[in-house]
């Protein structure tokens, strides 16, 4: 029973203390006047009768009421209900002029002088109240006013008394009719239930003024913690609008400040920072506004203001959205059929009151579906004496899926959840409506979810049980209260508010308490019962069966890998690894990992091998590292027991566990996830000390009820408080004492398991110190460490804690900071005793230093574990003669730009990244390990290069693994396309790192060409890297004096300073015995007599050279082919031949760079070539280089022209030439040597017309003819060279015509043809005019230097190996491509080289004189001749051109290769490169005209810089007769060990295997090719861009043998294995053409195998080949008419087809042959990148390649076939196959396509035919046979009846085979 009024109190108007403008109310009575024990009386309560502060008013109001709320400091709240009336005052004079000065009041005060009577000052009748029965209140308020107004005749003190004195049940549904002795009665119902609010109407109206959203807001600010105010001009609606909010906040309890009405003086309350909800007047609107911070909900206008800077968080979708849809349902059931033609007429909203409950229902309902399953995840952490529980937030928020919910999150860490688990957690308590919504209606919601009629009938019958709790009898409502008269407030007479007595009252009062305190308490037993827990999360979420279905083959692979492990299966178990750390990302995997690793620990210990141990440790490394902070799906948690489970022996006595190696994670320095587990554990050892002690009770009992599931923990609880008050003290105290020493031996426990994860393992590292708290997520590097465990993890760490140099105690003093925090915490919570408290802190140092000492002794030992896991180092396979310089370093190969081998968007498993090791021999960088992908685990991965072709070696850091720390690397880039990107091991001291460099930069660029591999191969590497001093003097002497003397001799006109030559000394730079500086001294002056030039002895390696040797050089023979003149030994020379071979420069001494034999016209004397050489740069005088065999026409090269030498050659004659005389003799002789080469030409002086420049471009270049227009190319100015060098080559339109197609320039018409064009560099040209007398004429172009090829060949580099993939997708490979203008060069070079062949051909010469004469010039004269004369289309031939032209005529190689340390700067300059690509692309366009294949120009551009041979070292002959090299091999041939020359290498290879031979080579006698030039016709070469990862790059043939394949040769397949095993190649680690070879090479392989089994000398392949050629042929004539197979060698195809080659390479890719004919992938070593051929139909290609009996086409011919049904009979031709088992059909015995397949496996019998209607007259009915399929008849007919015998036996016979 409680007390309906506490006190009753008078406040009127304080006419004494009139402020500054409102006045202030006094108490003027109250009632009881001391105050009751059990409620003091509050404090202020004058503020709150007048809200807006009190004043005087002119005239009287009606009397108001409403109920203010004041919250005392215990949070109960009190009701002050407030009724006001008002009164007249009279106002005293002399007061008023005393008080005149205060200017506010003036006018107030003036009006009161003139109406003394007529203000009016309110005064209020206010009861005070813990209880909220406002209408009661009213009334009873009301009852007083009317007495007292109307004058009853009742006493107003009895009236109060009894009101005081009333008493009332507080809930249970009681009825109670009060009276208050005024002939009045009025009927009060409690609630049932009064832990229900109760709301009247006060939801409805809410939600009427301000609408469903904007309520929700103030729902969601109110749960979340904001600041809330409602504004409005009533009171009563103030108060209404907070209670409802309260209501819909049920079960949750507002903790914060309430004040519904808030009083004038109190508005600073507003800027408090805590949340709250309040509410006040609208007039004092205008001071809300600078609020920033606060919600303002305006009842009257019916808007919520949310502040921008307040994010509110809203309810979790789906839930918003249906509780939006049933509030809808509930306020406006119209909506729903708003729509209806024929709307029902009943429907209506229900009635304010029901209404108001179906909007609490909603609510309801939606806090039984945000909290369900919310008991599951309660910890009970004590029952006895008091419950103690908490709620596991992460673990809730985990289950419900919601852990990135904004909102819930919020509602659970605030204040008003912690109020409802400790109301609502206990187990055993008074249960309401919504502890059974939450536990049984949950299923039914989730089942009606969507169905709108059954949620709205479960609203309805929520609403009708709390209308029903509200309002428990319904009927009876009879109150009987007097009203005061209509307007009685107006009367004017009205006397005040009489004195009461407060004797009366109180004797009342005390005679009232008197009666109750002798009367028995009524005691109401409270209806206690078990709380039920409803379904665990799990059973209501169910996932939508999603994750359930996704992850089952996923769990499978987890529980695979791990039984694997503990079998020791670890190959197994690595395959399935990268599985399983995918499937980690899945919850269910990881809590499959922690059941799986569960079931593997036995007596709490399970010890592991090291490799199942880092196995172990890697998994829960991966399952934590997704963990956050909080744990919310309890991974960390199940792993938790596990962490000090697993462990394995170091050594005898020392175990190292889990723990120490899973530290790095985030979760274990959370103290809210260490609580969590704390208070999971206690609970767990509570209900087992509860169980047990009831099973030793209730043994019997048990048996019984067996089958019931386990109690829970809540439920164990529960029972205990039910049987508490039975139990006697003792056994009170005893059970107090065991849960206290539980929790205590908990604590203990738990202090020792956060030391364990807390303290790393070396301790002498702070790692700890990550941040101040310790537990925030900066340093989370979730890493684990392969090896045994980390020295290094910790490192890292160094730099973090700011304690560089503290010592181990500070990782202790933190780590016992911690956990003493933590134990304060929990202890305190879960009423832990002082004493043990203080034990506890003693302890926990003890146990940190304890754990400390052991973790020294496993860090000692776990750093002398030997590493596990790492792949054992392989050893590459070196050359004969390589030697490793440096042993391998253990370095991962990380995948760069190039996705094949990492397996990107191509697909197939990840080659790279791989580990291994890099080694260093004389010879190259190896890069040789296994990927890590396990997967592929088995492959090898090889790559390398040659060190001299190293171009860039740069430092980059790099993350090797995905779970390792970031590690330094190197990235290498070489000139032959390869990269090599490495990380080296964290294993590799930073100093091995640093000594790599150095020796890597010691072989890339050594002192002199001598100590190239070349050279140095077959010496150990010490003498490689330093020439010893015994060895140095000699040489360096002759070297010295060769050079002084020869420096004199040549340098006479160069400008190029000596640098660019010497050789620079190659011993120590510091040896003083050639100075660097001197060398500019050494340069002699221009005067100097030429007599030093006459041959002399001063050089050493002339005493080898003799003529004989001279007359040897590739030169001699070739010139001698040409007809360009012959050198016999006593050097007569025939005079008519128009050119002779001068040994001029025999000794070197005109031009260093030339050869020592030079063609020059007969007519010009050696003396006269002296002089000449002067004009030219680098004394590159023209020499003749090849004479066109038809036009006699001939070729001549040059250097570029000195100054001088342009102006002497083309000044007009006459003019008197200004300058010194010599200069000008030199020009005349000059143009006379010019003049001998146009007269040796026979016809030059005939002027056939058509053939000046200009008609043949017209002819020819414009016309998009059959070659490139260079023309056409140049309108794509964006790949010319230079801007111009399209439409105009030179200043002039060289190119002929205009678009209109009329010749260009007056010059070009003359009709005359120039017999020797020359063609120059268009700026050394410049101001020359054409001079119309003579007979040469100038051709000035634009070409590139080397810096352009250098900056090209860079950027081609980078866009065929990018060093990373490139992030920005418009780089892509062919943007890159295209901006590196390498095509655009070849491009260029092609298009002069193809004009100078036109020119030629037309029969005039050509001067080739571009830069010094050895780059570009080099390029075009080989090109020119490459083209024009078929025999340099050989083998022999090219090795015939590149020897003359590249290696005699001085190309300097060493210098453009940056061969040595003088050339370090120069940087590489791929000019040869360039010219093989050239060459690359003429062979695409013309494959049957070269005799060598694709390999072979890769294989040259590989070895011409890999240094392995010495052919391409040096700069000239004369360096190379310098050293010794030219003529050495002659005699003293070598062993077969070493070859020195590259062409030596390749003769003996190629008599080996055909692998530089193209079976595409038909040649056509005297063929000039002309290619296109243009881009569009340009093809990236494959040797660029492909890659061979099991054996690095295939040019080093040797070591490609060495490989483990089952292959007796490099390029054998083993014939033993069945011939049926697939393979499976991948583009880029297998070398496709030796795996799967084309079916010539297979061919001659199996013949040459055969030929071994038979025990004969194994013919040569090239032999067979050429026989299979000639019997080709002589089948072809003999047939007369063409098989398909002799398709190839014949060379009578037409022109046009032979030109583009025989590209039957587009037709597919679907064949399994690889047999594509573009030469680059028929030979079978060849590296291929081309698609696997398809062809037309696979049946001709067999038949292509056959020997001359084919064995595939067992028996053919021509037979009639009867067409289907009503089909006439048609002749065809017929193959039958037995390898394929089919019979074919051709319309034509020529037909390539095969018109249809009859499959002999489904032929069921043959059998003798009748002819039929309209088959061939002429045959015998013999002749007939029918084959008779499962499917149809096929009708056949052969030309006799021996034919159709014979045919009928072989289909038989094959039948029979089958």
């Amino acid at each position: 029973m409680a007390r309906l009024a506490d006190y009753f109190v008078l406040v009127g108007y304080d006419p004494g203390k009139r402020g500054s403008g409102d006045g202030q109310g006094q108490i003027l009575q109250r009632f009881p006047e001391k105050d009751w024990e059990d409620n003091p009386f509050p404090q202020g309560i004058e503020l709150f009768c007048q809200p807006s502060g009190w004043q005087l008013f002119p005239e009287r109001n009606p009397p108001t009421f409403f109920v203010a709320v004041l919250t005392d400091i215990n949070s109960e709240r009190h009701y002050c209900a407030c009724f006001t009336f008002w009164e007249a005052v009279e106002s005293p004079q002399p007061q008023s002029h005393a008080r005149n000065g205060e200017g506010e009041e003036e006018e107030e005060e003036a009006s009161a002088l003139v109406q003394p009577a007529q203000l009016f000052a309110p005064k209020s009748l206010v009861l005070v109240s813990r209880l909220d029965h406002a209408e009661v209140f009213r009334n009873s308020l009301g009852l007083i006013y009317t007495i007292y107004v109307d004058g009853l005749s009742v006493s107003l003190e009895n009236v109060i008394g009894n009101l005081l004195t009333c008493t009332i049940p507080i809930t249970g549904g009681a009825q109670r009719t009060i009276s208050l002795g005024a002939g009045d009665r009025q009927v009060i119902q409690t609630p049932i239930n009064d832990s229900l609010p109760v709301s009247s109407c006060s939801v409805a109206l809410l939600f009427r003024q301000l609408g469903i959203t904007n309520v929700l807001f103030l729902f969601c600010a109110a749960l979340t913690e904001h600041k809330i105010l409602f504004l409005s001009s009533s009171y009563q609606r103030l108060t209404d609008a907070c209670r409802a909010l309260l209501a819909l906040m049920f079960p949750l309890k507002y903790s914060f400040t309430y004040v519904p009405i808030l009083p004038a003086q109190l508005l600073e309350v507003l800027s408090t920072p805590t949340p709250f909800i309040i509410g006040v007047h609208s007039i004092f609107q205008s001071e809300t506004q600078e609020l920033l911070d606060v919600v303002i909900a305006d009842l009257d206008g019916g808007t919520v203001n949310v502040p921008e800077c307040v994010h509110i968080s809203l309810l979790p979708e789906p839930l918003l959205q249906q509780t939006r849809e049933a509030l809808s349902m509930v306020l406006d059931p119209e909506l729903e059929v708003a729509d209806l033609a024929f709307p029902p007429s009943t429907i209506s909203a229900s009635s304010l009151k029901m209404q108001d409950k179906e909007i609490r229902a909603v609510f309801l309902r939606l806090f039984a579906q945000l909290l369900q399953g919310y008991r599951w995840c309660l910890h009970i952490i004590r029952i006895h004496p008091e419950p103690v529980i908490r709620f596991h937030k992460a673990a809730f928020l985990g289950q419900r899926g919601l852990t990135e919910d904004d909102f819930l999150t919020k509602v659970l860490e605030g204040m008003a959840f912690a109020g409802f688990v400790t109301e609502r957690g206990a187990p055993y308590r008074p249960i309401d409506l919504f502890d059974e919504l939450v536990a049984y209606e949950v299923k039914r919601m989730k089942a009606e979810e969507g169905n709108k009629q059954k949620i709205l009938r479960h609203i309805k019958e929520l609403a009708e049980k709390l209308y029903k709790n509200e309002n428990p009898y319904p009927a009876v409502t009879m109150h009987k209260v007097q009203k005061p008269t209509e307007g009685c407030h107006l009367r004017l007479h009205q006397k005040p508010f009489p004195h009461l007595d407060e004797g009366t009252v109180q004797w009342i009062i005390d005679q009232a308490t008197a009666k109750l305190q002798t009367a028995p308490p009524a005691v109401k037993a409270e209806k206690k019962c078990m709380v039920p827990s409803g379904p665990p999360i799990a059973a209501i979420l169910e996932r939508n069966g999603n994750a359930l279905a996704n992850s089952a083959r996923r769990l499978e692979v987890v529980r695979n890998c791990i039984s694997y492990v503990f079998e020791n299966k670890m190959l197994e178990a690595k395959k399935l690894f990268p599985a399983v750390l995918r499937a980690m990302k899945g919850r269910a995997a990881r809590h499959c990992l922690t059941q799986e690793l569960h079931l593997h620990v036995q007596q709490n210990r399970a010890v592991l091998d090291h490799q199942q141990f880092d196995f172990v440790i890697r998994m829960m490394n991966c399952c934590l590292q997704d963990c956050t902070a909080t744990d919310e799906h309890g991974i960390a948690a199940a792993l938790l027991p596990l962490v000090t489970a697993f462990c394995r022996k170091l050594s005898p006595g020392i175990t190292q566990f889990a723990y120490s190696c899973v530290q790095e994670h985030v979760v274990w320095t959370n103290i809210q996830f260490w609580e969590a587990m704390f208070y999971c554990d206690v609970q767990n050892h509570i209900r087992a000390l509860y169980l047990d002690s009831a099973e030793e009770n209730h043994t019997e009992q048990e048996s019984a009820e067996e089958p019931q599931e386990a109690k829970s923990a809540l439920e164990i609880a529960s029972e205990q408080l039910r049987l508490w008050p039975t139990m006697s003290r003792e056994k009170q105290q005893e059970l107090i004492q065991k849960e206290e020493s539980t929790v205590f031996s908990q604590a203990i426990h738990y202090a020792n398991r956060m030391s364990y994860l807390l303290l790393p393992l070396d301790t002498s590292k702070n790692r700890l110190l990550r941040s101040s708290g310790l537990g925030d997520v900066e340093s989370v590097s979730n890493s684990f460490v392969t090896n045994s465990i980390a020295g290094s993890v910790a490192e890292s760490y160094d730099t973090e804690s700011g304690f560089e140099d503290a010592e181990s105690s500070d990782v202790a003093n933190s780590v016992v900071r911690f956990i003493n925090r933590f134990v304060d915490k929990v202890c305190t919570e879960s009423g832990v005793t002082n004493e043990h408290l203080k034990g506890l802190h003693v302890m926990i140092p003890d146990i940190v230093q304890m754990h400390i000492e052991t973790l020294d002794a496993v860090h000692r030992e776990s750093k002398r574990l030997p590493p596990i896991q790492k792949p054992k180092l392989l050893q590459p396979n070196l050359l004969l003669g390589e030697e490793c310089v440096m042993e391998g370093l253990r370095v991962y190969l990380m995948p760069d730009g190039r996705e094949e081998g990492a397996g990107g968007s191509i697909g197939g498993p990840p080659l790279l990244p791989a580990e291994g090791a890099v080694f260093l021999t004389t010879y190259r960088i190896i890069f040789k390990g296994t990927p890590t992908d396990p997967l592929v685990g088995e492959q090898v991965v090889i790559r390398s290069f040659p060190i001299a072709s190293l171009t860039k070696e740069k430092k980059i850091s790099i993350q090797a693994q995905a779970d390792q720390f970031i590690q330094e690397g190197l990235q290498l880039r070489s000139c032959t396309f390869q990269l090599l990107k490495i990380a080296f091991d964290e294993e590799v001291a930073s100093d091995s790192a640093e000594i790599f460099r150095k020796h890597l930069h010691k072989l890339r660029y050594p002192q002199h060409v001598r100590g190239t591999f070349a050279f140095t191969v077959g010496q150990s590497p010490k003498q490689a890297m330093q020439p010893k001093a015994k060895e140095k003097n000699p040489s360096l002497r002759t070297l010295s004096k060769n050079l002084v003397k020869n420096a004199k001799r040549t340098i006479g006109r160069q400008y190029v300073t000596r640098k660019k030559y010497t050789p620079p000394a190659w011993e120590q730079r510091g040896s003083q015995h050639f100075p660097e500086d001197n060398e500019d001294e050494i340069s002699v002056s221009e005067e100097l007599d030429r007599s030093t030039l006459t041959p002399s002895s001063t050089m050493r390696p002339s005493e080898k050279m003799t003529m004989t040797h001279v007359v040897e050089r590739a030169c001699c023979r070739d010139y001698q082919r040409l007809g360009l003149g012959t050198l016999s030994s006593s050097l007569t020379r025939s005079k008519n031949e128009p050119f002779r071979i001068s040994t001029v420069n025999r000794m070197y001494a005109i031009c260093r760079s030339y050869p020592g034999l030079l063609i020059v016209p007969q007519s010009i004397q050696d003396n006269t070539i002296q002089r000449i050489s002067r004009c030219y740069r680098q004394s590159r005088f023209p020499v003749v280089c090849w004479r066109n065999s038809r036009t006699k026409a001939v070729l001549l090269r040059s250097g570029g022209l000195h100054g001088k030498g342009v102006v002497g050659l083309f000044k007009s004659q006459n003019a008197p030439t200004p300058g010194p005389s010599q200069a000008d003799s030199t020009s005349l002789e000059q143009e006379k040597y010019l003049q001998a080469v146009i007269n040796s030409m026979p016809h030059y002086s005939d002027a056939s017309g058509r053939n000046t420049l200009s008609g043949f471009t017209s002819a020819h270049m414009s016309s998009a003819g059959k070659w490139g227009s260079i023309r056409a190319s140049g309108r794509m100015s964006s790949y010319a060279l230079n801007v111009e060098i399209g439409s105009r080559l030179a200043g002039k339109d060289l190119l002929g015509t205009q678009h209109n197609g009329t010749p260009a320039e007056p010059s070009f018409l003359r009709q005359h043809r120039a017999s020797l064009y020359i063609i120059g560099d268009k700026s050394q040209l410049k101001g020359v005019k054409p001079d119309p007398l003579q007979h040469w004429e100038v051709v000035p172009i634009e070409v590139f230097d080397v810096r352009q090829v250098k900056a090209s060949f860079k950027k081609l580099m980078k866009a065929c190996v990018p060093g990373c993939p490139s992030s920005d997708p418009s780089v892509a490979y062919l943007r890159s491509l295209e901006d590196s203008e390498w095509l655009s060069q070849i491009h260029k070079i092609l298009q002069i080289s193809v004009l100078v062949v036109e020119l030629l051909d037309t029969g005039s010469s050509v001067l080739v004189s571009l830069e010094d004469g050895w780059d570009i010039t080099t390029q075009v004269v080989s090109l020119v001749q490459l083209l024009s004369d078929p025999y340099y289309r050989t083998l022999e031939g090219f090795r015939l051109l590149v020897e003359k032209e590249w290696l005699s005529f001085g190309h300097r190689f060493s210098h453009r290769g940056a061969q040595t340390l003088a050339g370090q700067s120069s940087g590489f300059a791929p000019i040869f490169l360039q010219f093989l690509d050239c060459v690359h692309q003429i062979h695409l366009q013309f494959p049957m005209e070269f005799e060598f294949s694709q390999y072979y120009l890769k294989f040259l551009s590989y070895h011409y810089i890999s240094n392995r041979f010495r052919t391409f070292l040096l700069d000239s002959d004369y360096e190379r007769i310098e050293l010794g090299l030219l003529y050495e091999e002659k005699g003293e041939r070598k062993g077969q060990q070493v070859s020195k020359s590259i062409w030596d290498y390749i003769d003996r290879l190629n008599k080996k295997a055909p692998i530089f031979f193209n079976y595409l080579y038909a040649p056509e006698d005297g063929e000039v090719l002309r290619p296109y030039s243009n881009i569009s016709n340009l093809k990236v070469w494959d040797y660029y861009t492909e890659e061979t990862l099991s054996e690095g790059p295939p040019y080093d043939w040797e070591l490609a043998q060495g490989q483990p394949e089952p292959a007796e040769e490099p390029d054998r397949q083993d014939t033993a294995a069945p011939q049926s095993k697939r393979r499976i190649i991948w583009p880029c680690y297998d070398n496709r053409s030796r795996v799967e070879p084309d079916a010539i090479s297979k061919l001659l392989e199996e013949l040459q195998n055969l030929e071994m089994e038979l025990g004969q000398v194994p013919e040569r392949w090239k032999d067979t080949w050429d026989k299979v050629k000639a019997s080709q042929r002589t089948e072809g004539r003999q047939e007369g008419n063409r098989t398909p197979s002799s398709l190839l060698m014949s060379s009578g195809l037409s022109h046009h087809r032979r030109s583009l080659g025989v590209y039957l390479q587009e037709s597919g890719v679907g064949s399994t042959l690889n047999l594509s004919l573009d030469s680059d992938t028929s030979s079978t070593s060849t590296p291929s990148s081309g698609k696997p051929g398809g062809r037309r139909s696979t049946s001709t290609l067999y038949s292509q390649f056959q020997m001359s009996e084919s064995e595939n086409r067992s028996y053919e011919g021509s037979l009639y076939k009867k067409g289907a049904f009503m089909k006439p009979w048609k002749s065809r031709w017929f193959v039958l196959d037995k390898t394929k088992h089919q019979l074919r059909y051709y319309d034509s015995r020529m037909d390539t396509e095969c018109k249809g397949v009859i499959d002999l496996a489904e032929v069921e019998s043959i059998t003798p035919g009748t002819p039929t209607m309209g088959a061939p007259k002429t045959v015998d009915e013999k002749a007939f046979f029918d084959l008779k399929t499962t499917k149809r008849v096929y009708n056949f007919c052969a030309q006799d009846v021996q034919l159709a015998q014979q045919w009928i036996d072989r289909i038989q016979s094959c039948l029979s085979d089958a």
